[in-house]
C-alpha cells in the first residue's frame, strides 16, 4: 500500500471530545490494571495461562452474546474483513497465553509494563507499515514519555539495588503479548472505521478467541475453578476486565486511532503498581514513583483534546 504522510487525528470528527475517545479507553485501562492483582488471588497451583484463558472464554462469550449485531457481523463483512476477524481473534487468543505466563515468570509490574509499553510502539509501526498513518510528533512525544515512565517504573528497584535477575523468557512472552494487543487493536479499529458497530466487532473478536483458547483451558487441570476463590477470580476477570473493559475500549476506538489508544492504555501499569502497593503490600522506590509521574505526563498529552492548529502534528 502507498506510504501516505498523514497525521493521527481522532478516528471520527471529535464532537464527543474527551468523553468520546480517551475517557472510555482510560476507563478500560483502569480495569485492566486490576488483572494482575486479581489473578494473584487465584488458588495456589492454578496454571497461569489457564487463569487468563478461563476469564477470556467466559468473558468473550458473554461479550459476544450481549453485543448487538455480533451474530450477523461475519455475513455483513467482505471476504477481506472476515480474514481480519480471523487474524484479530488469533491475536486476542494469543494475549492470555503469553501475558499470564509472563506475569508468573517476571511479576505483575514487569510483565504489565513490558506488554503495555511495547504495544504502542508496535501499533505505531504497524500502522505506518500498512500505510494507514504516519505517527505525529504529538504521538511520538506522548509515547516516548509514557514508555520512559514505564521503564522507570520497572527499573526503579534495580536502580536502588533491590532488583532480582530478569527472566528473559518472561520478557519475550510479555513482548509477544504487546504485539498481540497491538494487532487486535489495529484490526478492531480498522473494522470499526469501516462502519461496523464497535460492540459487534469486539463481541466477535473476543467470542471467537474464547472458543480458540477453550481447548487449552480444558487440557490443564480445571479443578481450581471449582473453588470459591477460583470461581470468583474467573467471574471478575470475565465481567470486568474482558466484557466491560473491551466494550469501553471498542467505543473509544470509534473516536481514537489505535496507535493513540494503545499509548493511553499505558495507564494500566500505573494502576497495577498502585494496587500492588495498596492491596498486595508491595513497595516502590522513589525512581518508580518518578516513572509514574512521567507516565502521567505522556497520558495527559494524548488525553487533552488537540487544538485545531495541532491536528496535523
Amino acid at each position: 500500500m502507498p506510504n501516505r504522510t498523514i497525521s493521527l487525528p481522532p478516528a471520527r470528527p471529535s464532537r464527543a471530545g474527551l468523553l468520546g475517545g480517551p475517557a472510555p479507553i482510560l476507563a478500560s485501562a483502569v480495569l485492566w490494571g486490576t488483572t494482575g492483582t486479581a489473578g494473584s488471588l487465584a488458588p495456589a497451583g492454578a496454571p497461569a495461562a489457564a487463569i487468563g484463558c478461563a476469564g477470556l472464554t467466559l468473558g468473550g462469550l458473554l461479550l459476544f452474546l450481549t453485543s448487538r449485531g455480533a451474530r450477523s457481523l461475519p455475513t455483513a463483512c467482505t471476504r477481506g474483513e472476515r480474514r481480519l476477524l480471523v487474524l484479530g481473534a488469533l491475536a486476542v487468543a494469543g494475549y492470555p497465553i503469553t501475558f499470564y505466563p509472563a506475569v508468573a515468570r517476571t511479576g505483575v509490574a514487569v510483565a504489565t509494563v513490558i506488554a503495555l509499553g511495547s504495544a504502542p510502539v508496535f501499533a505505531g509501526l504497524l500502522a505506518w507499515l500498512t500505510g494507514r498513518a504516519r505517527p505525529t510528533s504529538r504521538w511520538g512525544a506522548a509515547t516516548g514519555a509514557a514508555v520512559l515512565g514505564c521503564a522507570l517504573l520497572v527499573l526503579g528497584p534495580e536502580l536502588t539495588g533491590t532488583a532480582t535477575p530478569m527472566d528473559l523468557t518472561g520478557v519475550a512472552l510479555a513482548t509477544g503479548a504487546g504485539l498481540s494487543y497491538a494487532v487486535y487493536s489495529l484490526i478492531g479499529g480498522r473494522l470499526i472505521m469501516r462502519g461496523h458497530p464497535s460492540d459487534a466487532v469486539m463481541g466477535v473478536l473476543f467470542g471467537a478467541a474464547g472458543l480458540l483458547v477453550l481447548p487449552l483451558f480444558l487440557y490443564v487441570d480445571p479443578h481450581w475453578l471449582t473453588t470459591s476463590r477460583g470461581a470468583t477470580v474467573t467471574v471478575y476477570l470475565a465481567l470486568f476486565t474482558v466484557c466491560l473493559a473491551y466494550r469501553l475500549f471498542g467505543h473509544g476506538l470509534r473516536h481514537t486511532p489505535a496507535a493513540t489508544a494503545t499509548t493511553l492504555t499505558l495507564a494500566e501499569p500505573a494502576v497495577a503498581a498502585v494496587l500492588g502497593v495498596t492491596v498486595l503490600g508491595e513497595r516502590l522506590p522513589a525512581a518508580s514513583w518518578c516513572g509514574l509521574a512521567v507516565l502521567a505526563v505522556g497520558l495527559v498529552l494524548l488525553t487533552v483534546p488537540v487544538g485545531a492548529g495541532d491536528r496535523h502534528g
